[in-house]
C-alpha cells in the first residue's frame, strides 16, 4: 500500500530482534525515537514481538503480564543453569533457548551428538507442578538435535514412578502448543539433522548418525502409539523437539508470530493506526514465507506497513507482497562488525525511520 507523509496520530512499532545485536524492545525504542523527532504529537505504541525464538517469552510477558518464574535446570551439557518461564494463571510460556539454547554454549562446546534437551523438560515439569494447564513453547535457538529424547527423560524422571512414559499421568490434561515457523519433518534430507545440525556444530558424519538416531526413535515411538508424527510440519524444529511435543504430547503447531499477535489482539491495536513499522535483521524473499514481518503485514489490514532490516534483498518482491516500503538501515560502506554494534544499530534504525516518515 502506498504511503505519503501526513499528520500522524498513531504509529505502531513491532520490530523483531536483530539477533546478536538488539532485542525487540531496543529496536522498537530506537524506531520510536526516530518517529518522535518528526511527529512529536503522535501516539507511538511499541509492541515487543518474537516468532518463537529469542524474546518470545518476554513478548508474551509484555502483552499479558504474569510472573517470570526462575528455576535451576540443566543446560545442553547437563550443567546447572538458571532459566525462566512465564506463568499467567493456568498459562505457561516456555522459550526452549532458556535451557537448551545455542547461546548457552561456546563455539568450541557445540556438539549436537552430546547436547540434550533435558533442561526444557525440567521447565515443563515445573510449570505443570505450578498448575499450568496450557503450555505454549517457543522452539527457536536450540543447541540440540536429540529429537526431544532429553526432554522426555526429564519428564519421566519428574513424574513416572516406574520410569516409563505411560506412567506420566501429570501431563494427561495439559494442552501444548508449539510455536514454530519451521515446516521441516524430523528425518531425511529436509529433516532436523541435515538442515539444522551443521550450524550447531555437527560434522557430516554426525549428521548421518543424528538422522539415524532420530529415525530409529520415531520408529519405536510410532509402534508404541500406533501413529507417527515424524513427517508433520514442525517435527524437525529445534533439533526434533517439535516432534517430541507432537508425538508424545499431541501438541498443536502454529507460527509463533501468529500465536503472539492473536493473543494480544494485534488487529485491534492497529485498526486506528496511520502507520505500522516492522523489521528484522535480514529481509528477503524468505521473509514472505511466514516470517515475523509477514505476520505483522497480514494482521495490519489496510494500514500501511514499513519494513526495515539490517540487510535487504529481493526488494521488489517484498513491495509486491504489500509492504509500503522496504528499507535497509545500514549506510553504504559500513562494515558488518560496525553495523552490529548495539549503539550503531539503534542509531541507524532511528535515522532510517526518521527519514522514511519525513518524506
Amino acid at each position: 500500500m502506498a504511503w505519503k507523509r501526513k499528520y500522524m496520530k498513531k504509529v505502531v512499532v513491532a520490530i523483531d530482534s536483530f539477533k546478536g545485536c538488539l532485542t525487540s524492545k531496543e529496536a522498537n525504542r530506537a524506531a520510536a525515537e526516530g518517529i518522535k523527532s518528526v511527529h512529536p504529537e503522535a501516539e507511538i505504541v511499541q509492541v515487543p514481538v518474537s516468532d518463537g525464538g529469542e524474546g518470545f517469552m518476554e513478548a508474551f510477558h509484555a502483552a499479558i503480564g504474569g510472573e517470570l518464574v526462575e528455576i535451576t535446570v540443566r543446560d545442553p551439557l547437563m550443567r546447572l543453569v538458571s532459566a525462566k518461564y512465564l506463568l499467567k494463571d493456568k498459562l505457561a510460556v516456555i522459550e526452549i533457548a532458556q535451557a537448551s539454547g545455542l547461546t548457552l554454549l561456546t563455539k568450541e562446546e557445540r556438539n549436537p551428538m552430546a547436547a540434550t534437551s533435558y533442561g526444557t523438560g525440567q521447565l515443563v515439569a515445573d510449570a505443570v507442578r505450578r498448575g499450568a494447564a496450557h503450555i505454549i513453547v517457543g522452539l527457536g535457538g536450540s543447541a540440540t538435535s536429540d529429537a526431544g529424547i532429553g526432554m522426555l527423560r526429564a519428564l519421566i524422571d519428574a513424574y513416572a514412578k516406574h520410569g516409563e512414559w505411560d506412567d506420566v499421568e501429570a501431563l494427561k490434561n495439559v494442552c501444548f502448543t508449539i510455536a514454530s515457523d519451521v515446516k521441516n519433518p524430523l528425518c531425511g534430507e529436509n529433516g532436523a539433522a541435515y538442515v539444522f545440525a551443521p550450524q550447531k556444530g555437527a560434522s557430516p558424519e554426525m549428521v548421518l548418525r543424528l538422522d539415524d538416531r532420530a529415525r530409529k526413535f520415531a520408529k519405536v515411538s510410532a509402534k508404541h502409539f500406533g501413529y507417527d508424527r515424524s513427517e508433520a510440519e514442525g517435527a524437525g524444529a529445534a533439533g526434533g523437539l517439535g516432534y517430541a511435543f507432537l508425538q508424545y504430547m499431541n501438541a498443536d503447531c502454529k507460527p509463533g508470530i501468529e500465536l503472539l499477535l492473536d493473543t494480544i489482539k494485534f488487529h485491534e491495536i492497529v485498526k486506528d493506526a496511520d502507520l505500522v513499522v516492522t523489521g528484522e535483521g535480514s529481509a528477503d524473499r524468505q521473509t514472505l514465507m511466514g516470517k515475523l514481518p509477514m505476520g505483522i503485514l497480514k494482521q495490519s489490514g489496510d494500514v500501511p506497513v514499513f519494513l526495515i532490516a539490517g540487510r535487504i534483498s529481493d526488494k521488489e518482491e517484498l513491495l509486491k507482497a504489500g509492504f509500503a516500503h522496504a528499507g535497509c538501515i545500514a549506510p553504504e560502506g559500513i562494515t558488518l562488525e560496525e553495523a552490529m554494534r548495539k549503539e550503531v544499530a539503534a542509531r541507524n534504525i532511528s535515522d532510517t525511520v526518521r527519514r522514511l516518515t519525513n518524506r
